[in-house]
């Protein structure tokens, strides 16, 4: 789910004008997808971009369960109108252009066009003309057309596909796997030696300061590439004092910089100090409108850890179409000091031990 983002204003005159923006606005070229984006009248601005994996085999009632989904989002952000593109083709795209078709009009949401695409064409479901829709389908080229270019040179590039951005936030490998696997080690004794003086609270004082260290870093346009730094945050952030911290911290207007922040911590991260720094990299993502980024890395968290609760309200946000514009900081870093000020009855159960 994308929702809409600032971006510079594109306006759609055209089917293969809509083709060639879609892949800008998810971020990759999609396959096997249907995609549905929701609009408001009178200007037709495109609010909301929804994407679904086509159902394989083709089954009526998964396509009914994404027209269902697609409309109660679109409808529950008051939008009134809908484009709809299938990617694939006819026995795959048809049974759930077919749905929409039928459920968004019930929902009072009026269809622009419903498009099927396969093999460098197109065909409208709501067209019949053989002048302007032939039944061969009408070739196009998104990556010649002008408004796919004009979303290009603002910095919206486009990926190969789903996996091609799944490949940015995976696991390092080989040498520089080995040396945050030792640094993950070092961390963790130190932090099981502050834990045996202090109680978890002594992590807190440095932890804090490594969080705010490194977001000033990437802030101010650079990185971290010590396997220590970020195996020390790592380690800090399963804290849930200092993640909350983070969290408090991530202003979407440096949203990009936080993206590159945690998407280095995500790729650097042991295993069991995952969902911290993931759902984080989701909740920027979701301010940078990066659906699929956003559920990609909640993949990443729960992965690490099942009920992990950040990343569980992350996913529950985004699932009902919440837009970027409700991605924001539960409390200022103070009022996150001061809720942890009073002693706590225990241990969260999203704080795991960090020793080593």
């Amino acid at each position: 789910m994308n929702p809409r983002q600032a971006r510079p204003p594109v306006r759609i005159r055209s089917a293969a004008g809509l083709l060639a923006v879609i892949p800008h606005l998810i971020g990759f070229t999609p396959e096997a997808s249907l995609v549905v984006l929701g609009t408001i009248r009178p200007d037709g601005r495109v609010e909301i971009t929804l994407r679904y994996d086509l159902p394989d085999p083709p089954d009526h009632g998964t396509a009914a369960d994404i027209a269902g989904h697609a409309a109660g989002v679109l409808a529950a952000q008051h939008l009134t109108g809908a484009l709809v593109v299938g990617y694939g083709p006819g026995p795959a795209v048809t049974p759930v252009a077919d749905a929409i078709r039928a459920t968004l009009p019930r929902a009072g949401l009026e269809l622009l066009d419903v498009l099927r695409v396969h093999e460098g064409r197109y065909w409208s479901y709501l067209c019949s003309d053989p002048s302007c829709c032939p039944p061969a389908g009408v070739p196009f080229d998104p990556g010649c057309h002008p408004d796919g270019a004009a979303l290009a040179a603002a910095g919206r590039p486009v990926l190969a596909d789903r996996a091609a951005l799944a490949a940015t936030i995976v696991p390092l490998t080989g040498p520089d796997a080995d040396a945050m696997r030792a640094a993950t080690r070092r961390a963790a004794q130190a932090a099981g030696r502050l834990i045996t003086r202090e109680g978890l609270a002594g992590l807190d004082r440095p932890g804090l300061a490594a969080v705010r260290h490194m977001i000033g870093i990437y802030r101010d346009g650079g990185s971290v590439t010590s396997p220590d730094v970020h195996a020390w945050l790592a380690i800090s952030l399963a804290r849930l004092r200092i993640r909350d911290d983070a969290w408090a911290r991530m202003d979407p207007g440096h949203r990009d910089a936080h993206r590159r922040l945690w998407t280095d911590l995500v790729r650097r991260a042991q295993p069991g100090y995952i969902a911290a720094p993931a759902s984080l990299l989701a909740f920027t993502a979701w301010q940078c409108g990066e659906g699929a980024l956003a559920n990609i890395a909640l993949d990443r968290a729960l992965t690490d850890n099942p009920g992990y609760s950040l990343a569980l309200l992350i996913r529950d946000a985004i699932g009902a179409g919440a837009p970027p514009s409700m991605a924001v900081l539960p409390m200022t870093p103070d009022q996150v000091t001061a809720s942890y000020a009073s002693p706590q009855p225990g241990d969260h159960p999203d704080d795991p031990p960090a020793t080593g």
